[in-house]
């Protein structure tokens, strides 16, 4: 039998010790464009003309294009790229440095702190694995990598639409990554060479499913993303029309339907698995489950401490359907337990729970907790303070308006086209809850102008909110799943681009066929 190594979450930087020849020399090409292309290109939109910008987006142009572009072709570690732009918007009297550095202590930050470490604790007892196992043991999934990559995506998709993506991302990124070392290790046994994980085109695309159907499932429910609630609000607080949380649901499931079809054919193909059939896997699967024996102390402690975090998770979703996102028991619950200290309560179990009194051995170490992906944290931190720049300078709201004019859309579902790609634009760079925020109210403002309905502008563009996915800062589900240094870098720019487009029609498609049904259009 081959033993799967221990997992830990590294960054493609790391990963690019097992890169061949070619692709060697390929990164260093784009390494070495991109060093020069950077700042090369920030200067250029720095000394252009934009009488249309105040001096601080101006300015704030030209980082986010510095930075941007480092982003997509890494001469330097990302994670140092989002640390770079922060200092630069601090020494180009952006924002003083509190302001810049204050998101780097974002709530958001400390769910991924809290996840990491509950995620660390599950590979570190093998209860991943044993979740893995026992997927992939189900008569349905059986030996295919296709209906394994399916199956897992609708339990992210439909967890998403209780709880908001990120959490739901974080709960099954830990059995994800079990799935795809058991699958290497069922590969292993069967061509009778070690097989690498992290360079299995099925770990890409199993790491890419698991983001993305968290951040589609969100559409589902008003609960089930940020967005959802602020498009909801601004619709009532602007247009005088509220939407019920099953009206919602009428037109968002459906719509959920086809895009998880979509974003499934999309992944299998650009990412098709290695084998699609392994023959004799589902015996040796179940003798693996076998072999584990019974439960340890340790994957008890690691399991009820994840238990408690994913049932703090899923209380506002629950006091929601039974008292609504208004009434006092639900705003009280979500103020004094937001998702990111209850992914830190989890956390604090692990130290908290013993595998060994006697020993004073706890369920994880500080030593081992330490060796989650930091550099992560410090990416989305920088990715939270360029989006909430980009708002407060009025930014984002420039380049929507821009871009809605360049495209002379003044039809009804004209606009709400254009809604649904400057939301899904705006959100590469900022989080969905900043693009929600951002663009909702300019979308309103701009139909009420043209004299058409504003309520499918507005729910396309909170819609596409939630629909970034092109980079690790797109979105937080992009950034933990990247943590496990099974995504290169361009191959989420260009999954992410095929179904920003390809999910953004198919919103536009659904909305102009549902929301008549259902009576907001």
């Amino acid at each position: 039998m081959f033993a799967t190594e221990r997992r830990s979450y590294k960054s493609f930087a790391e990963a690019k010790e097992t890169l061949t020849p070619q692709e060697e020399r390929f990164e260093k090409w784009r390494n070495t464009i991109g060093l020069f292309l950077g700042p090369l290109v920030a200067l250029w939109i720095y000394w252009a003309p934009m009488p249309s910008l105040s001096p601080q987006a101006h300015t704030l142009a030209a980082i986010i294009a510095w930075v941007g572009i480092w982003w997509i072709t890494e001469p330097i570690p990302i994670p140092m790229s989002a640390l770079l732009g922060a200092v630069l918007c601090v020494l180009f009297g952006i924002a003083d440095a509190k302001k810049v550095f204050a998101p780097f202590a974002d709530p958001i930050i400390q769910l991924f702190l809290g996840s990491f470490m509950l995620a660390e604790a599950m590979a570190l007892h093998g209860l991943d694995k044993r979740f893995a196992y026992g997927i992939m043991s189900l008569k349905w999934v059986g030996s295919s990598t296709g209906r394994i990559m399916f199956a897992f995506g609708v339990i992210c998709g439909v967890l998403s639409m209780w709880i908001s993506n990120t959490a739901a991302t974080a709960m099954m990124f830990p059995i994800g990554l079990g799935i795809i070392y058991a699958m290497a290790d069922v590969m292993s046994q069967k061509t009778g060479e070690v097989v690498d994980a992290t360079r299995l085109r099925f770990g890409t695309g199993m790491m890419l499913m698991t983001a993305y159907a968290a951040s589609a499932g969100g559409i589902g429910t008003p609960v089930g993303t940020p967005p959802n609630l602020i498009g909801i609000a601004m619709i009532e607080k602007f247009v005088g029309v509220k939407i019920p949380f099953f009206q919602w649901m009428l037109f968002a499931i459906p719509l959920l339907v086809i895009l998880f079809c979509i974003l499934f054919v999309v992944m299998y193909y650009l990412h098709k698995p290695e084998i699609t059939h392994i023959e004799g896997s589902h015996e040796y699967v179940m003798r693996e489950r076998a072999e584990l024996g019974a439960w340890t102390t340790g994957q008890k402690n690691a399991l009820l401490a994840f238990l408690v975090t994913v049932v703090l998770w899923i209380i506002p979703g629950i006091l929601a359907v039974l008292y609504g996102t208004d009434h006092p028991i639900s705003k009280a619950y979500n103020r004094y337990m937001p998702e990111g200290v209850a992914a830190l309560i989890g956390a604090t179990l692990l130290f908290l729970l013993p595998v060994s009194w006697k020993d004073r051995e706890f369920t994880i170490s500080w030593g081992q907790a330490t060796k989650i992906d930091w550099g992560t944290l410090l990416l989305f931190g920088g990715g939270i303070t360029l989006g909430n720049l980009m708002f407060e300078s009025k930014l984002a709201e420039a380049v929507g308006s821009g871009l809605l004019a360049l495209s002379g859309a003044s039809s009804l579902w004209g606009i709400t086209f254009g809604a649904i790609f400057i939301a899904i634009l705006v959100s590469e760079t900022s989080s969905n809850t900043a693009s929600a925020n951002m663009v909702v109210p300019v979308m309103i403002s701009l139909a009420v102008a043209a004299g058409v309905n504003p309520i499918p502008p507005a729910i396309g563009a909170t819609l596409g909110a939630s629909w970034g996915f092109m980079l690790p800062v797109s979105t937080p589900p992009n950034a933990i799943v990247y943590g496990s240094g099974m995504i290169p870098i361009i191959k989420m720019i260009r999954a992410g681009v095929f179904f920003d487009i390809i999910g953004g029609l198919g919103i536009w498609v659904g909305l102009w066929i549902l929301l008549p049904l259902v009576g907001l259009a």
